[in-house]
């Protein structure tokens, strides 16, 4: 077997276990198809890509498992007319799945070499409809307002005002609530005219989200 096929094979087995944990959305099964993960992980962290494992990334991040990932992709209910503000770039994996569901994808981080190297994989996948920005992901990118959709992929306690007002009414946002270094809840907020509604998804664990843009990295 070629390293092509066994890479093709990987992956259909990949989306073969994503579906045994419960996610059903074709459209969202097939961006996690299109989309690499081995391009987005340490090369030492390579026979992991394709595993169902959070990994770590540079400037003391995480990558979040990829069921997580398309959890958090398939409660955002993407057509092909949403633009969508995403907090916390990371490796860039999430926003690359998000581009084949979705017509414009911003993406922010607070740290600079994490928006640099997701930038050379974005265009090294040829992907025309994202954008990264280094930046204070509480802020959110006012110019580029409002979204459809936003995606946080850091916690907090609550969600800042900022990010809120940027969300198109009747707009859905996902976001991790709750303390840091325990574990928090998965929340989907639609903006509705009385406010914002939630609804609880599930358990888990991201790290912070932190104000500003990181000086040093």
């Amino acid at each position: 077997m070629s390293d092509s096929d066994a890479e093709r094979a990987e992956r259909a087995a990949f989306i073969l276990g994503l579906r045994g944990r419960g996610i059903r959305d074709v459209a969202v099964l097939r961006a996690l198809e299109l989309v690499p993960r081995a391009l987005f992980v340490d090369p030492t962290l390579r026979r992991h890509a394709y595993e169902d494992v959070a990994l770590p990334i540079a400037c003391g991040q995480t990558m979040s498992q990829p069921s997580l990932v398309a959890a958090m992709t398939e409660a955002l209910a993407l057509t092909a007319e949403h633009a969508v503000l995403e907090i916390g770039t990371g490796s860039g994996y999430q926003a690359a799945v998000l581009s084949h569901l979705a017509s414009q994808v911003v993406t922010m981080d607070r740290y600079r070499a994490l928006v640099s190297e997701a930038q050379v994989r974005f265009k090294v996948l040829g992907l025309r409809n994202v954008t990264a920005f280094l930046g204070d992901g509480t802020l959110g990118l006012p110019a580029r307002a409002p979204f459809d959709r936003i995606i946080i992929t850091a916690a907090g306690t609550e969600l800042h005002k900022a990010l809120v007002d940027q969300l198109k009414p009747g707009g859905l946002l996902v976001a991790p609530i709750g303390e840091a270094r325990q574990v928090q809840t998965l929340r989907l907020f639609t903006k509705e005219a009385t406010g914002l509604v939630a609804k609880d998804l599930m358990a888990v664990r991201f790290v912070p989200l932190v104000p500003g843009v990181a000086t040093t990295l």
